[in-house]
């Protein structure tokens, strides 16, 4: 008998043995006068067990039918298997037209053996930040190696970026892996889309902040990253615990479980077909996710394309020789110039790399021609570690994210 069962019992062996009144037990039990004869009535005839629900120990009328029930595990074996219960509840209801609640698909994979309940970790406490009140005030951004393409592709990572405000992703993109051009083009692409945030959320990656700093190292102890975006004006910030930028963390386990059934369900092996499909994934993933900010207007601010190729591309600082010579990324560059030349022996110039790889070397402003002589003798280069655990980065040329190991 249940508590409630119980309390009725109680009110009416008052009534039958110490005169309590119809009406008054009624009252304390929140029930009509007329209900109350009606439990009283039943129990003289029948006893305690007219107390109890007549439907207890009978199957429930609101369960999963039978048939519905085995249609759904058959999906749940072939066709969604690895699948959670609320990403395969949202298949059903999108895809197989299944009217299944979440709960229902849990239990059913449960059942089956298909999903096991995790315990849940003791919680560590951390003081909650606010979103910021306009899109485009705060933008996360983060990388995450993972087996996105799981055995039908090669090894690669997905970079994200996540609107504070709203929750809503604003650019994804899978590359080989993070390394300082890949983050160039992907600032790019984002805002072309988009515009110039107010700032950017980082991790402390070597990519954007070089953590062993020296004073003089590398000129201003900027990345190429940090000194791109101080140049378009856009402040970057690095996050101090993966915590402190929840929310592209948070994102991430989305991604991890839904956006690999999906390139999987729809048999993409190549980067860059899943590229492409990757901006149709994130418009439904955001319709299903973000939320309204608090303020109506944007705070990106409009860039223009030639802003951009002038800003994020890689900028070294070199002294030239009293031949005009400059050693660059393993090459030796020579001046070449009709102009009397000893005005820039020593000089300091600036050479600038494209994302495209072509090189042109400035001095105040004035762009010289060049000639590459040979090749120079160099030692091994320091590799960026999430780039060697990829184990994907090119033999020649220009070696990314080599700050520091």
């Amino acid at each position: 008998m249940t508590e409630k069962s119980l309390a009725v019992y109680d009110l009416l062996l008052k009534v039958k043995n110490e005169g309590l009144s119809q009406m008054k037990a009624s009252e304390l039990l929140g029930i009509s006068d007329r209900h109350f004869r009606r439990l009283l009535k039943a129990y003289r005839e029948e006893g305690v067990k007219a107390l109890s629900s007549k439907r207890t120990g009978k199957p429930s009328n609101n369960r999963t039918k039978p048939e519905v029930r085995a249609k759904a595990v058959e999906f749940l074996k072939t066709r969604y298997t690895h699948c959670g219960p609320t990403f395969a509840y949202y298949k059903f209801k999108t895809v197989e037209g299944m009217d299944l609640s979440k709960e229902s698909v849990r239990k059913i994979m449960i059942e089956e053996g298909l999903w096991e309940p995790r315990k849940r970790k003791r919680l560590k406490l951390y003081q909650k930040r606010a979103r910021r009140s306009a899109r485009g005030e705060l933008v996360q951004v983060d990388g995450s190696p993972h087996a996105w393409l799981e055995d039908r592709g090669p090894k690669c990572c997905l970079l994200a970026s996540i609107d504070d405000a709203t929750s809503s992703l604003q650019h994804l993109k899978l590359v080989p892996s993070e390394t300082t051009r890949d983050y160039l083009r992907f600032f790019k692409e984002e805002m072309i889309k988009h515009g110039k945030p107010l700032a950017y959320y980082t991790d402390r990656l070597n990519v954007f902040r070089i953590n062993h700093y020296k004073e003089g190292y590398r000129g201003k102890g900027l990345t190429q990253v940090g000194r791109a975006l101080k140049e378009l004006e856009v402040e970057l910030i690095c996050a101090n615990s993966p915590q402190a930028k929840g929310r592209i963390e948070r994102v991430f386990k989305t991604l991890q479980d839904r956006l690999v059934k999906e390139l999987r369900l729809g048999g993409i092996c190549t980067l860059e077909e899943a590229n492409r499909y990757l901006e149709e994934y994130r418009e439904e993933h955001n319709r299903l996710f973000s939320v309204e900010a608090l303020e109506k207007s944007s705070a990106y601010r409009e860039v223009r394309s030639q802003e951009l190729v002038k800003a994020l591309c890689f900028k070294e600082e070199r002294k030239l020789t009293k031949n005009l010579e400059l050693s660059y990324e393993g090459k030796i560059l020579q001046i070449q110039t009709e102009d009397k030349s000893y005005r820039l022996q020593q000089a300091k110039v600036l050479v600038i790399e494209d994302l495209q790889g072509k090189l042109k070397i400035e001095h105040n402003g004035e762009e010289f021609p060049y000639k590459e002589l040979w090749m120079k003798d160099h030692q091994g280069r320091i590799k960026n570690r999430k780039e060697i655990l990829a184990g994907g980065f090119p033999l020649g040329g220009r070696e990314e994210g080599y700050e520091c190991c």
